[in-house]
């Protein structure tokens, strides 16, 4: 599996303040339909994945059901909050 250079940098660095765009998968479409409804951060979407237990089908029905995101989408988001949790938790 390769990575997006999005993917590298999102993981090779803290959480801290990063916005929600800053995620793989979520662009400025999608990290405004989220803003919208209040999730602002990375660390929004990464409460949500640790609250979902870290299962990849409810976290990615979720992100889909929240924010329309696409398999594609849904993917490389899950894919990086996994090795970001791995990596860092």
């Amino acid at each position: 599996m390769t990575t997006s250079q999005k993917h590298q940098l999102f993981c090779a660095e803290p959480m801290g303040e990063k916005s929600v765009r800053t995620l793989p998968g979520i662009g400025p479409v999608l990290g405004g339909r989220l803003e919208n409804i209040g999730i602002r951060r990375a660390r929004d979407i990464l409460g949500r994945f640790l609250v979902l237990d870290m299962h990849e089908w409810m976290f990615k029905s979720w992100l889909r059901d929240s924010c329309g995101a696409n398999a594609k989408q849904q993917r490389d988001c899950y894919n990086c909050l996994k090795e970001w949790t791995d990596n860092n938790l």
